[in-house]
């Protein structure tokens, strides 16, 4: 017992020692707003009982209250309460005096059912980076009340916390510093007059990768064509290098690379044609075959295009014309390509496994990324799911007679055994028109 209560004391001292070790900044004093400025926006912003209080204003603009100083690598904790309304903490952000906004990381403050709070957000930029459908369980880590945050950036590494639970998980490299800000959004007339509330504002600027703290929130890697240590660790590969067209090749001409396709600036992309059906570049597939994986491709859609991400292809099915063969993971424009409103219920809609099974109506739009979004297709054994930007549109099992009945009444009744392969190369396709892709990665299961 007593060498017991000798190991905990020591423990404990050791914990306060490197506790004390921590050189911690107060952003707010408590008292006032010294140290910090408002730079946009007609929300009111005033100190009550020690507690840095913003007041919604019906504005057309957000406001944000920022700090003086500009911030790189840091530890930043805090406190906040809403009355309802969304808000969110801005981190190494920036203002355009050009177009009169705030710019850059947030860490979102979100209290609607959606229960994004401690995801990340790009204000006045790119949007969403890290939406909370990446990390299911962290949804429920805001509660009513005072909630505790934590964000630590470091390098291109952001990571956030809510109550101690793991939200956010981002490698991007868009800003190295900046400043930190509060916001209070724009709200409408009914939420005039509603409050969102902070305090404890603190933050860590030396010797921060010592404190940094180890997380289990999914990784969402912004880098372009880049894998980070825990993806290599994991086992995933680039299927695109960003650098030239190294594992891919025609799908009528095995062993050569088309000329209808570029590649530029670590972005591989599809040239414009008429519109057809691998009528100018023709579709390109990888120079192997895969069986069980989980497919990551990011992609960017010209108005009205038209592409698709197959898998379970073979090039030797269909010598004729037309897109190869093959299980097809729908990119389109829903919104101006006709084929949107073909097929039977949406079924050749964004996400959707073409002309078979649809994607929930509109569902990806809630989700735009800059006009970049996040395509998963996970293949394990008989059962293949569709996942776009970090939510999950369907799945389904192949190989058996319900599969074989869908089948049946599509355009591939034709095609022998569809769908059914035990592997297949994946392919990127041409429709005739102007689509992107980049940072494609397999991990095989």
């Amino acid at each position: 017992m007593k060498k017991a209560l000798i190991l905990l004391t020591t423990l404990l001292i050791a914990a306060a020692q490197s506790a004390g070790a921590q050189e911690w900044e107060s952003l707010f004093n408590g008292k006032n707003l010294k140290g910090w400025k408002q730079l946009t926006g007609t929300a009111k912003y005033k100190v009550q009982d020690g507690v840095l209080v913003g007041i919604s204003t019906d504005s057309r603009k957000n406001s944000f209250l920022a700090t003086k100083k500009t911030y790189g690598d840091f530890i930043l904790e805090f406190e906040f309460l809403t009355e309802g309304i969304n808000s969110g903490v801005q981190i190494r952000s920036h203002k355009d005096d050009e177009r009169g906004v705030v710019y850059g990381y947030q860490f979102e403050i979100d209290p609607a059912p959606r229960a994004w709070s401690g995801g990340i957000y790009d204000e006045a930029r790119r949007m969403w980076l890290y939406r909370m459908t990446e990390n299911e369980p962290a949804r429920k880590a805001y509660h009513d009340g005072w909630n505790s945050a934590r964000i630590e950036a470091v390098g291109n590494s952001i990571r956030t916390w809510v109550n101690g639970i793991p939200c956010s998980n981002l490698l991007d490299a868009a800003d190295k510093d900046g400043f930190i800000a509060l916001q209070v959004h724009v709200v409408n007339k009914e939420q005039e007059g509603a409050r969102i509330m902070w305090k404890n504002i603190r933050i860590l600027t030396k010797d921060v990768e010592k404190y940094c703290t180890p997380t289990d929130a999914p990784l969402v890697n912004n880098l372009n064509n880049v894998l980070s240590d825990k993806e290599i660790a994991q086992g995933w590969k680039l299927l695109f290098n960003g650098e030239n067209s190294e594992g891919w090749q025609s799908a009528k001409h095995l062993g050569t690379f088309p000329q209808g396709w570029t590649i530029q600036d670590g972005i591989l992309s599809v040239n414009k044609g008429d519109g057809g059906e691998s009528t100018g570049g023709g579709d390109i597939i990888t120079t192997r075959r895969y069986r069980n994986f989980i497919l990551k491709a990011e992609f960017k859609l010209t108005p009205g295009a038209n592409s698709g991400i197959k898998y379970f292809v073979d090039p030797e099915t269909n010598k004729g014309a037309g897109s190869a063969i093959g299980c097809e993971f729908q990119v389109l424009d829903d919104k101006l390509h006709p084929d949107a409103k073909l097929g039977v219920k949406g079924n050749r809609t964004m996400g959707s496994l073409y002309d078979l099974i649809p994607a929930p109506k509109g569902e990806w739009e809630s989700y735009t990324i800059d006009g970049w979004q996040r395509a998963m297709i996970i293949v394990n054994g008989k059962h293949v799911e569709h996942w776009l930007n970090g939510h999950k549109l369907l799945e389904y099992e192949r190989d058996n007679q319900m599969w074989n009945a869908l089948v049946a009444y599509s355009k591939y009744k034709d095609w022998p055994n569809f769908g059914n392969a035990e592997e297949g190369y994946i392919l990127l396709q041409d429709h005739g028109d102007n689509v992107f892709y980049r940072n494609i990665k397999i991990l095989e299961l």
